[in-house]
């Protein structure tokens, strides 16, 4: 065994630091280690020739990364080179637009334990509309009010807590308290910083998102980020500009949505009280909702019973794919979803007029929430509203691929002889297949001698072609992403396999999510199907 530390990051005035002693600085980019990770599995060189190899040169390493990334759909390659970026000067407003990536890491200054002063950020907007002054003036009431608050509490906090005060080490946190409360009169608009860590995939994607925002802060965030990486990992961020699918899908869909039917007023919802450790429905949750009966009737299909359908593979009586439960009414959950990031109204209304929607509307309504996206895009987080549990039956090589997909939940059985092996069809093809099967009869043979003798050691002598039973969760919007990977041509045939099946069940129960869940190849071709 050996562990090489690979590199670690560093702050940037360090690295200028070291242009004097440094022939060429451009190998210091973080593309080298992305480009060395991307061909351990390609090349039998060791990982820390790989790296010395892409130090070396270093346009190869980066024509690699665009191949890779961009030309195979590999993206994980550029989650190994990692930025670190001060952000100064921003919103409050803008800095929960920049923390909804959520595989990023932050760490902004608190308005708990900071006592702010009077700075804070004009929008462009508001300039361009002549209310620069009115807002302004009521910025400087809320911060005085803000400061008078926090010199009245801080006596009245340490006051109502004598124990605490008496001890000088909890000064901090009663004035913490005092700031937090009175942090309540001031505006989104208060500048505010944060360090924020993130990798080139998630650069790429908060790069694009912000382009498209409709505030201008947040475009004017997007550039000054662009500027501040673009000339350090340039062969890993390649689609930064605002498409049509950021731009107009939130748009339309509020469009849709502000055309439907009003409901008339619901009744209050009443707390949802239910004895311990049942089962609840959606017909549970309806009857204690508050709804009128006529509308807990519109949605009386919602009853959550478990959903089976199984893919049996060909060579064998063992399926491979079995749909063990889905939301019920899963595109309806989606659906309403979408009208409720689109609208004002409650998610019980929502439910209700997704459930009072025609056919017609609801393909509609579907479409719109798609038709900008191309086939890097990740769908709407609407669709992670759904889920999917699917019970697998896969060979070690199809696992050690599965297991990759981070945003699924997988729990799995130890391999299992007894499970069959799943034979390559290429084997069966060359005439191979008899002494393919001897093998695996040798080795089940001494798995079982070793089984006795040291039970978690066994498992070492099963081969790639050994199966495990797996339980693994998706929701809509991940199952979109493993068959953009999966299903798609360049994938490896086992899960490949794997995936169209997985597709097959799912598209059973939820055929409008998952109206474009296809490999990355076949998207073009079933967009133009969809939408012409």
């Amino acid at each position: 065994m050996k562990v090489i530390l690979a590199g670690y990051n560093i702050d940037y005035e360090t690295i200028m630091d070291l242009e004097d002693l440094c022939e060429d600085l451009e190998e210091l980019t973080p593309e080298t280690i992305a480009a060395a990770y991307a061909r351990i599995s390609r090349s039998p060189k060791a990982v820390h020739e790989l790296r010395a190899a892409a130090r070396g040169e270093v346009d190869k390493a980066r024509q690699s990364n665009r191949n890779i990334v961009f030309e195979m759909g590999h993206s994980s390659i550029a989650e190994h080179a990692v930025f670190n970026i001060d952000v100064l000067g921003v919103s409050r407003l803008l800095v929960e637009d920049i923390e909804k990536f959520r595989l990023c890491s932050y760490t902004e200054k608190s308005q708990r334990y900071v006592l702010f002063k009077d700075d804070f950020v004009v929008p462009a907007e508001i300039k361009k509309a002549g209310l620069e002054a009115p807002f302004a003036e009521m910025i400087r009431r809320q911060n005085e009010y803000y400061h008078a608050c926090y010199e009245r509490l801080r006596p009245y906090v340490f006051a109502k807590h004598p124990d605490l005060a008496a001890d000088p080490a909890n000064r901090s946190l009663l004035e913490g308290w005092a700031k937090e409360d009175a942090r309540y009169a001031i505006a989104l608009a208060t500048e505010t910083q944060l360090g924020m860590t993130l990798n080139a995939r998630n650069l790429e994607l908060m790069l694009r998102r912000l382009a498209a925002h409709p505030l201008a802060e947040a475009r004017d965030f997007s550039a000054a980020l662009f500027k501040s990486t673009k000339s350090v990992a340039p062969s890993l961020v390649r689609y930064t500009e605002a498409t049509d699918y950021d731009r107009l899908t939130r748009q339309e869909l509020r469009e849709m949505v502000s055309a439907l039917k009003p409901l008339p007023p619901l009744q209050p919802i009443q707390p949802v009280q239910l004895p311990p450790h049942t089962h609840t429905s959606g017909n549970d949750l309806l009857r204690h909702s508050g709804l009128d009966p006529e509308s807990r009737q519109s949605l009386k299909n919602m009853e959550s019973v478990p959903v089976f359908a199984g893919a049996t593979s060909p060579s064998d009586e063992i399926p491979t794919v079995s749909l063990v439960h889905a939301t019920p009414d899963a595109d309806l959950r989606v659906l309403a979803g979408l009208i409720h990031s689109s609208s004002d109204r409650s998610l019980a209304e929502c439910f209700i007029l997704a459930g009072q929607m025609g056919e017609q509307q609801r393909q509609d309504m579907m479409r719109a929430a798609l038709r900008h996206i191309r086939a890097y895009d990740p769908v709407l987080r609407e669709f992670e509203h759904v889920e999917l549990l699917f019970e697998l039956t896969v060979s070690a090589s199809c696992f050690a691929q599965l297991k990759r997909h981070r945003m699924a939940t997988l729990t799995v059985q130890d391999y299992d002889p007894a499970l069959g092996v799943t034979v390559p069809p290429a084997i069966r093809e060359i005439g191979m297949e008899e002494s393919f099967m001897d093998i695996m009869t040798r080795t089940n043979e001494i798995y079982g001698q070793m089984r006795k003798a040291t039970f978690a050691a066994a498992p070492y002598i099963l081969t790639n072609a050994h199966r495990r039973r797996v339980a693994m969760k998706v929701n809509a919007r991940e199952l979109y992403h493993i068959a953009r990977l999966r299903a798609d041509r360049h994938a490896q045939w086992d899960i490949r396999d794997l995936t169209e099946k997985m597709l097959a069940a799912a598209r059973s129960v939820m055929p409008l999510t998952l109206l474009l869940a296809t490999g990355k190849d076949g998207f073009d071709v079933l967009y133009r199907q969809t939408y012409e």
